[in-house]
């Protein structure tokens, strides 16, 4: 028998007991078990008394056997009323004679909440759209050639777009401050690396001029220092560079793979390319506003349990993130649990409410859609099939696939449920690094 207490909106406790006896004959079976091959001074394998055993491994064995018992009876009990438990339990066994007929224990857990979603077709949803522009194309290609560009000394100005050689040399309050000099550093005007009043200063330089000028850094700045205050920069120009931009020919054309050197080949590539990514972007942010709707409009409580493993994914994903960016994590630091808490209930919560939805409206991968997913994705490789037999070759690489594709039937239904706003984007917009 067993019994259920609230203890909590979600916390539950179980209190429930064993068969001591049960408890008994697996230790037995398992002490004589492990005699049959253990090594212990002073007896050959196989022929170890059982008062021995008992001895050295008894304490460990028991351990083993209450703890597979505990999860055992416990996943019995939770069966039996239709618990839906969330998260690992707690155990706690209680203190009881050995020669007692059971064995009581209690178990705090957490249950899976009810999950209640609003009238979402009271509700609207933003959907950004773009059509791609040949236009794009040509300034794609522009920016191509701009990033072969061969730079040569120029007898003039430094303009926009010119690399240019100096040395600078900042100063807060008279003193140098930190990072603010330099010799001899080679810079691209233009080409966002430096703070516009900084470039605007020295463009219109010649080689061999020397010029001073205040300047304001922005509030944000990531120099703490010298953050929203004005400092005062001396500059001496060295040289100008002009960049002589590769010709739009066959040659150009080939260093992209274009085998033939057919310029036409080499815009329909870059066309279907930004086609793809353009698409990608636009699918992103579209999803991102379905899933703010269906948490904005969502009401549940998130279990702890699972907020706590989430907290422990994220960090470990950061971890790894840093260390493939090449930044050390001294031994035995740990990321704040706190900076990853409220992304984790986010994560949690819409796990929740797309679990719900997918159930209530049939809306769970398909193996057709996965394997569309898939071959799409491979697309972006050489050997697009190689990519597709790698994931199909082990049934676990198709889970990441499974779940974005239970997630674009989920946006697909939001919109079409709630009311839309389409919302033209601008391409530079919708291409940028976060885009």
């Amino acid at each position: 028998m067993s019994s259920v207490e609230t203890l909590g909106a979600l916390e539950r406790r179980l209190n429930a007991h064993i068969p001591q006896q049960q408890i008994r004959g697996e230790i037995e079976v398992r002490l004589k078990r492990m005699g049959r091959t253990v090594k212990v001074h002073g007896f050959r394998p196989g022929k170890v008394p059982f008062r021995i055993l008992q001895q050295q491994y008894g304490a460990q064995v028991y351990r083993e056997v209450l703890g597979d018992a505990l999860r055992r009876s416990f996943d019995e009990a939770a069966q039996a009323n239709s618990l839906k438990v969330a998260g690992y339990p707690n155990f706690e066994v209680k203190a009881t004679d050995p020669s007692a007929d059971r064995i009581e224990y209690s178990a705090t857990f957490e249950v899976y909440p009810e999950v209640v979603i609003g009238d979402i077709a009271a509700e609207t949803v933003e959907r950004a759209t773009y059509t791609l522009t040949d236009a794009d194309v040509d300034n794609t290609i522009a920016t191509l050639r701009k990033q072969r560009a061969v730079f040569e000394a120029a007898d003039r100005a430094a303009q926009m777009d010119d690399r240019v050689r100096l040395d600078f040399c900042g100063k807060l309050n008279g003193a140098v401050f930190e990072g603010g000099e330099a010799a001899d550093a080679a810079v691209e005007l233009g080409n966002g690396r430096l703070l516009p009043d900084f470039e605007n200063a020295v463009i219109g330089m010649k080689a061999g001029e020397t010029r001073s000028f205040d300047m304001t850094f922005p509030a944000d700045y990531h120099g703490k220092d010298v953050a929203g205050k004005q400092v005062t920069f001396t500059v001496t120009l060295h040289a100008v560079e002009a960049p002589r931009l590769p010709e739009l020919d066959g040659e150009f054309a080939g260093s992209f793979g274009i085998e033939d050197g057919d310029i036409n080949k080499l815009k329909a590539e870059i066309r279907d390319n930004l086609e793809r990514e353009v698409g990608r972007r636009l699918k992103s942010r579209n999803k991102n506003s379905a899933m703010d709707l269906l948490l904005k409009i969502g009401r549940l409580d998130a279990p702890k349990a699972l907020v706590d493993a989430e907290v422990q994914s994220l960090i470990q994903q950061t971890a790894d993130d840093m260390r493939e960016r090449g930044v050390k994590i001294p031994q035995g630091m740990s990321l704040p649990p706190d900076l990853f808490t409220e992304r984790a209930q986010k994560r949690v919560k819409l796990g929740l409410i797309l679990a719900e939805l997918a159930g209530r409206h049939g809306l769970r991968a398909r193996p057709e859609q996965v394997k569309a997913l898939v071959q799409d994705y491979a697309q972006s490789f050489e050997q697009p099939e190689e990519v597709v037999k790698w994931h199909y070759s082990d049934p676990s690489r198709l889970q990441e696939a499974n779940s974005l594709t239970l997630e674009d039937n989920v946006v697909a239904w939001v919109m079409g449920v709630a009311r839309v706003a389409d919302k033209p984007v601008a391409f530079n917009d919708l291409m940028e690094k976060n885009g």
